[in-house]
């Protein structure tokens, strides 16, 4: 067996590595110092006052949600092409998110998520970066696919 056959498909090493970055940021959501004014975090909605390096609006929800799409991010690396479902599907979750920060009034129950303009331009890039790794990543047809 050579050791391009023990490697993983290159989809699935990326949804793996998106993952993780999602279940750090979704732990670091908690963490006094890295996440500012932690001590006003609320459950959701615009209310709360915590932001993730002093940029970024997070709740109680917003992390949560990032630990869930970064186990779901490890469970569907498991194979290739659930992998780029993963990516791809996880790209369009977020691109339907920047568009939905765009239009919210950031300051009312609506924006139960919630976010600001600085988490609106990192799901943009979030959304195009995942989407284009999942279209891009073919693979080296020796890798394990599964």
């Amino acid at each position: 067996m050579s050791a391009s056959t023990r490697l993983p498909h290159p989809v699935r090493a990326a949804a793996m590595a998106v993952a993780v970055v999602f279940l750090v940021v979704g732990v670091l959501g908690f963490v006094p110092g890295i996440t500012t004014h932690l001590d006003r975090i609320a459950f959701a909605g615009p209310g709360s006052g915590a932001h993730l390096f002093g940029v970024f609006h997070v709740s109680v929800l917003h992390n949560l949600v990032h630990l869930l799409f970064g186990v779901a991010g490890l469970a569907m690396a498991r194979t290739a092409s659930a992998a780029r479902a993963y990516l791809i599907g996880g790209g369009a979750v977020y691109l339907v998110l920047w568009l939905y920060g765009l239009v919210v009034d950031k300051a009312s129950t609506a924006n139960f998520v919630p976010v600001d303009d600085a988490d609106d331009w990192l799901h943009f890039g979030l959304g195009l970066g995942m989407v284009a790794l999942g279209a891009a990543l073919k693979g080296n047809p020796h890798a394990r696919s599964a």
